[in-house]
Order: structure tokens, then C-alpha cells, then sequence
């Protein structure tokens, strides 16, 4: 039995498990987390190759992630998953560690010191594709301004995933909602099987989060689209419940000790669940 880091074939085989969980993370969302600290990415290997696995990602001297909490369902309940937890913690050293827990979990998460301060929940609909001029796609030389603004929202100091997140690519496109010559808004399409999520998702008014709604660059007619929102009770919540999006997966967002201190928008939504 062997704990190691990841290889980017391993991720892409833990990757495969997340799917045959249910799991959708964008086509290319791993790589912005890996790129900010692989060494936080585990698995146990048995049996010739990985059984468990795990992401740890260290954003920042005081705060990381933890996601990717996975292990192949005929080596369960022996032991393999607790080893990539202990293993992923300890890489955390002192810092704080944040998850988005299922609810069947909560009460293991707990045992490790994990205390709830919020939910996170998944909503899925449709949204009409309309052009505003207003909105237009981020350029290279905004990426340091977006991931400024990254910092404020999630209070994390994560410059390294953020870089790579807010990069465009074919699968991953963020756009901006621009007044003068001032971002008011951002949002974050990523390509997923099936449909969109849209993530990280900035904006000041209900006038210009429906225009960033609306400026998916990946529409295709019946695809779905998902937003991760924290709170049902969130001003970006109670929006999708207009736009008649369905709230689904639930998760708890939990922290060891104090979440990080963050300066929201009232409309906003996380990068993703799935992977720290």
C-alpha cells in the first residue's frame, strides 16, 4: 500500500470516479486547482493502482480547500479513505481547511473539528442568451483585476488557482460586465458534461447579474446550466428561483476554526464544489 501525490493521469482517473458519482466539474477545472499546489492531490494506491483519493489545495498562509474526498466503492469501509483524509489535513498544516460537505458526511467531517457556517446549493435551469453592450469578454490584462476581486469575494488569497482559473481557454470563458471604464461584474462559463456551470459569478444588481447570465458563450439549446450558490436565501438565489432555475444538490459549507473574512457581492456564487 503506497500514499503519494497525483500524477496528472492519476487526476484524470479520480476525475473518472467523480463521474460515475454524479459529479460534473468543468472539462477543465482540475488543472487551475492542481497548478495551485499538486502536491495537495493524494491517492492510496492497492491492488497495482489508486483505491482512494483526496485534494488538499493550500491557497494561502492561512487558509486551504479540501475536495476530491473519493474512494472506488469496493474498497470502502477499510480504511483507505481515512488515510487520504489524515494524509490531506496534515498537509494543511496550520491552516485553516474549508469543504463543501455532503449531508450524510457532516457528522464524520465534525469529528475532525469541521463546524458548519453555511450551505451551498446547486441550482440548475436555463437561461436565454442575450447580447448587452454592456458585457464582453475578459481580456489578458484584466486578469489581475479579476483575481483582485477573487481575493475580496472568497477571502482567500488565491492568486495561483484564480491566474489560472480566470485564463481563457476553448472549454472555459469568463466575460465582464463593464460601466466606463470599471468592472462591475464578472462570471466564470465553464464547459461540463452535460451543460454549463457558471462559476465564480460577480455582480452588484439584479440588472446586471441577468445580463451575465445571459452572456453564456456556450448555450446550446436543452443544455442545462448550473450555479452554485451560497444560501437559499441569497439576493443570486432568490433570482435563479425567478429565472425558474431549481435549487438541488445541497452541500454544508464548513471550516476548521474561523471561514476566511470575505467582502461578497450581493449577487455571487462559488467557483465550484468539487474540488477545493
Amino acid at each position: 500500500m503506497t500514499l503519494r501525490a497525483m500524477t496528472l493521469d492519476d487526476l484524470q482517473t479520480v476525475l473518472g470516479w467523480a463521474a460515475q458519482e454524479g459529479w460534473n466539474p468543468g472539462l477543465e477545472d482540475a488543472e487551475a486547482f492542481y497548478a495551485a499546489d499538486p502536491a495537495g492531490f493524494l491517492v492510496k494506491d492497492l491492488d497495482g493502482g489508486p483505491v482512494a483519493a483526496i485534494s488538499v489545495v493550500n491557497h494561502d498562509p492561512s487558509f486551504a480547500f479540501l475536495g476530491l474526498y473519493l474512494c472506488k466503492p469496493q474498497y470502502r469501509g477499510q480504511g483507505h479513505g481515512i488515510a487520504v483524509w489524515r494524509a490531506g489535513l496534515e498537509h494543511a498544516d496550520s491552516r485553516r481547511i474549508g469543504l463543501d460537505g455532503v449531508p450524510d458526511q457532516q457528522a464524520n467531517y465534525a469529528r475532525s473539528g469541521f463546524v458548519k457556517y453555511g450551505s451551498t446549493i446547486r441550482f440548475e435551469g436555463r437561461a436565454e442568451v442575450k447580447s448587452d453592450p454592456r458585457v464582453r469578454f475578459a481580456t489578458q490584462s484584466e486578469l489581475p483585476l479579476l483575481v483582485a476581486r477573487d481575493i475580496k469575494a472568497s477571502g482567500m488569497r488565491r492568486e495561483t488557482f484564480a491566474t489560472g482559473w480566470f485564463a481563457q481557454s476553448p472549454t472555459r470563458q469568463t466575460t465582464v460586465l463593464v460601466d466606463g471604464t470599471e468592472i462591475k461584474g464578472f462570471a466564470t462559463f465553464r464547459c461540463c458534461n452535460p451543460g454549463t456551470k457558471i462559476g465564480p459569478f460577480y455582480a452588484a444588481s439584479e440588472a446586471d447579474a441577468r445580463a451575465l447570465l445571459a452572456s453564456n458563450p456556450f448555450a446550446a439549446p436543452g443544455d442545462p446550466v448550473f450555479v452554485d450558490v451560497q444560501e437559499h436565501d441569497s439576493a443570486l438565489a432568490i433570482l435563479l428561483r425567478k429565472m425558474r432555475f431549481e435549487p438541488g444538490f445541497e452541500t454544508a459549507r464548513m471550516f476548521t476554526g474561523a471561514p476566511p473574512k470575505a467582502d461578497p457581492a450581493p449577487f455571487q456564487a462559488i467557483a465550484t464544489m468539487e474540488l477545493g
